[in-house]
């Protein structure tokens, strides 16, 4: 993990794009998605439905490495508002563990507003945490220093005339969009004008690794 300062307060970052925050000892993680491959089966597109366990597997070891007490979800945490009945048994008992383990909240997004049903934990639409803002989507204007997921960013460049591209965070002086955490999940080009649009000037792309924080300039 690499120390990230923002706005006043000191994270640690990791490559599979969930934040550690040492002071409250808790973890924030965006665009879960869990039931992605079930909704798409529904339609017709069948996907290998392990999606949810492996996203669970994965976060439950991070919980349990960094002894974290907290947990944020940062919206679209389900593909649909639906999704917690969907979960295979033994991925039903995995969330029910990691919510009576710590303390859990669902921050609700696009994908899974107005969802009931959710395995434990408690649901809001946002939330202020030591003066930072905690919401699913960026809001553009938003003076107020502000975590958020979404837009699923990923930094994409050229390597030695081969593309390759890697989950990132973006950040200005008051803004810090998440990439997403889920098994099943694309990614938006971390210089997309929809991202530019809601974090505004002088945007980077954070790429974690095991022992350093690259950072690339956006430009607009």
């Amino acid at each position: 993990m690499v120390p990230l300062s923002f706005a006043g307060h000191e994270f640690l970052t990791r490559p599979d794009g969930a934040l550690f925050w040492p002071a409250r000892r808790a973890l924030l993680v965006a665009d879960l998605h869990f039931e992605k491959a079930s909704w798409y089966a529904a339609g017709g597109q069948m996907l290998p439905p392990y999606d949810s366990i492996d996203t669970l597997r994965q976060l439950d070891a991070v919980v349990r490495a960094l002894e974290v007490e907290q947990v944020w979800c940062l919206g679209d945490s389900f593909h649909d508002a639906a999704g917690c009945t969907r979960l295979s048994d033994a991925a039903q008992r995995l969330l029910r563990d990691l919510t009576q383990r710590t303390r859990w909240t669902w921050i609700t997004g696009n994908h899974d507003a107005g969802m009931i049903d959710h395995c434990g934990g408690r649901i809001v639409e946002e939330a202020q945490v030591d003066g930072l803002i905690l919401r699913h989507e960026a809001l553009a204007g938003e003076t107020q220093p502000e975590l958020s997921g979404h837009y699923h960013p990923k930094l994409r460049v050229s390597v030695r005339g081969r593309r390759v591209s890697r989950r990132c965070f973006v950040a200005t002086p008051t803004k810090l969009i998440l990439p997403a955490f889920g098994a099943l999940t694309g990614g938006l080009d971390a210089a997309h004008p929809e991202i530019l649009r809601a974090v505004g000037r002088g945007a980077e792309a954070l790429v974690a690794t095991e022992r350093k924080l690259l950072r690339f300039p956006i430009a607009a």
